[in-house]
């Protein structure tokens, strides 16, 4: 009788790919999923949760991300600054007209695991608030998001 052994992926074995994805072809939660699933690396074979193996992801078109509902003015986005009364409430419309990445990080944020990986997870997502962006060089490939 043969025993086979459990792969498990080491740090210099990873290999990283590039992928874009337009925000303006689906709801924010969509996008937020195939992204954070690339971030993570869930997709490949050589997945292993304590290494960090998931790919690069650009995201164009964060201006015009789409939400369902009357999520435009009733979404609240929150921060403190660490003073009493230091509490700033944003709708995600101040949100789009202020900073529009944002918008699409703090969703992608959301889904990823909360430990010692996240950080560096996050340096991978690269959002841009138009069509184009900094990373032709780099020939990512693109991902449709099903809507």
């Amino acid at each position: 009788m043969k025993f086979f052994k459990t792969y498990s992926q080491k740090p210099v074995e990873v290999q990283r790919e590039w992928f874009l994805v337009d925000a303006s072809t689906a709801p924010l939660g969509k996008i937020a999923v195939v992204v954070a699933d690339k971030l993570l690396g869930k997709s490949k074979v050589s997945f292993t949760s304590h290494v960090d193996n998931g790919d690069f992801v650009v995201v164009v078109n964060a201006s015009k991300v789409q939400v369902t509902g009357g999520k435009e003015f009733d979404k609240k986005y929150y921060r403190h600054s660490g003073y009493q009364g230091g509490l700033t409430e944003l709708s995600l419309a101040q949100v789009r007209a202020k900073n529009p990445s944002e918008i699409i990080i703090n969703a992608v944020r959301g889904m990823l695991p909360k430990n010692k990986l996240l950080n560096d997870r996050l340096k991978r997502l690269k959002v841009f608030a138009g069509e184009e962006h900094a990373h032709v060089a780099q020939t990512p490939k693109k991902v449709e998001v099903k809507s």
